[in-house]
Formats: structure tokens, sequence, C-alpha cells
């Protein structure tokens, strides 16, 4: 929901309303995983740089509800996870094996929860909904053919690890000078903070530390191409990460044509 201002101008000046108007609701997107890039030809001979990705085929493995969880979502799952590798937990998850938490509230008299029943999932993640007037069901299956209607995507996935950087290759600092007067710190950052006054390092200085490996969100990709038959589809840009990472994609915020 969100708000709208009305205004009405008379004579006497001017009046301003504010009422709620219905927003629509964040569709349900897909998880895959990036498989590589390469380069398409458009209907004009125009070359177009995309990336590869697989969405899909994904499992709702649970329907989240407002009166059992506090929220509407969908959970899902994507990439089978072999049973000798997966916990108890995980397998829990997605079919009934009997734990002993499900027996107690078996006995207390509360329903059960549903299972999707189906294998371990690799990779899970929730899209919230505004209402729970989804259409879904826990064990419904969703491919690629889920977005053959859409035209942008937001991506979101974990940027490539590099590990411990300076600040040259963190924050792209030019380094210090490269002549015989500096000894040994050409690579350094350098002065960091004053002296007497404030006599601390300010917060959010730009120094060496952990470079990578976060999440990064790719705003208003174009969808190029979607086969629903091998689950690919194909974005215009570069989407963060390696090769075999996993993404998810759900339909652009701001550009929703």
């Amino acid at each position: 929901m969100s708000l709208v201002a009305l205004s009405v101008q008379f004579e006497g000046g001017l009046i301003l309303f504010l009422c709620v108007a219905p927003v629509d609701a964040m569709p349900v997107g897909l998880l895959g995983q990036k498989i590589g890039m390469t380069q398409v030809y458009q209907e004009d001979g125009t070359i177009v740089p995309v990336t590869v990705l697989e969405a899909g085929p994904c499992v709702v493995t649970q329907v989240r509800t407002i009166d059992r969880d506090g929220y509407h979502a969908i959970q899902l799952g994507f990439g089978e996870k072999p049973r000798r590798i997966a916990s108890r937990a995980e397998r829990g998850q997605v079919a009934d094996i009997g734990g002993r938490r499900q027996q107690m509230r078996q006995a207390a008299g509360q329903q059960a929860v549903p299972k999707a029943d189906c294998e371990p999932r690799r990779f899970s993640r929730e899209f919230r909904c505004e209402n729970g007037e989804h259409g879904l069901e826990v064990g419904q299956l969703l491919t690629a053919a889920h977005l053959a209607e859409w035209k942008w995507v937001d991506v979101i996935a974990d940027s490539r690890g590099r590990g411990y950087a300076g600040v040259m290759k963190r924050h792209n600092f030019s380094g210090q000078r490269a002549s015989h007067g500096v000894k040994r710190v050409h690579r350094h950052p350098g002065s960091i903070g004053q002296s007497a006054d404030p006599a601390r390092v300010l917060k959010g200085t730009r120094m060496a530390g952990r470079y990578g490996g976060t999440s990064v969100s790719i705003r208003n990709l174009k969808i190029v191409r979607v086969d629903g038959e091998n689950n690919v589809v194909l974005v215009c840009g570069a989407v963060p990460g390696p090769a075999g990472g996993f993404v998810v994609l759900r339909h652009s915020a701001k550009n929703r044509r």
C-alpha cells in the first residue's frame, strides 16, 4: 500500500488530501545459477552481450501465511541435493520424516504443515507477497516459462570473492610514488587520519580488508530470450559472481513495462 496525495484548490486556499491506494504486489521470481556469457544477434543484425542463466525448475517448498508465520511469502528451492550429504533438518523441510517435534504437534492436535515431498534443495529463498492471492501451492513446479511475459528483471547474486586485498585493489588507490625516496611503501594507503584533532580514525575510512563475496543486486536487466523447454534465460548485461553461482531473478522493481 502507498499514500497518494490529492490536492483541491479553491478561492480561499489549497486543501491536501492523503488517501491510500493499492500497489501491485511483487510477483514471485525464480532461482537459478549462472552458466556464463556469450553474444547473440538481434533481428536488425546488432550483437548483444548476454549472460546465460539457468532459471528453474524451482519447487515451492513452503507457503508462508499471515496466520501461521505473520507474513505472506513463497519459498522456492532450486537444485537437488543428494540425501547422503543432506542433514536431517534439510530432509525434514521438504518431506515427512516422522520427527519428534512433528509427532508432538500431532499429539497436541495441531495441523501438520504441508510438505513438497521432493529431494532436498541446494538453494532456497523466499519472495514476499502482498497477500495470499498468489495462486501457488506447496510442491508446485515453476520453470523458465514463468518469465515469458517479463521484459526486465533484477538479478541478485554473490560477487566473486577475492580474499584479503589491499587498498589499491580494493578501493582503486593510486599508491605512493615509485621514486627512490619511497622506501618499500609503494602500495601502502598512507595517512589514515589527523594527529591531535580528532585524535582517532574516522569511521568508514577506506582500508585493506575482505574484498568481494557479498550480495550484489543488478537492476533493470533486459530479457533477451527465454527458453522454457531448457529453462534458460538470456539477459542483456553482466551478472556478478562466477559461473555456477546461484542467482535470484525477480521482476524489476523500477521498470515493469
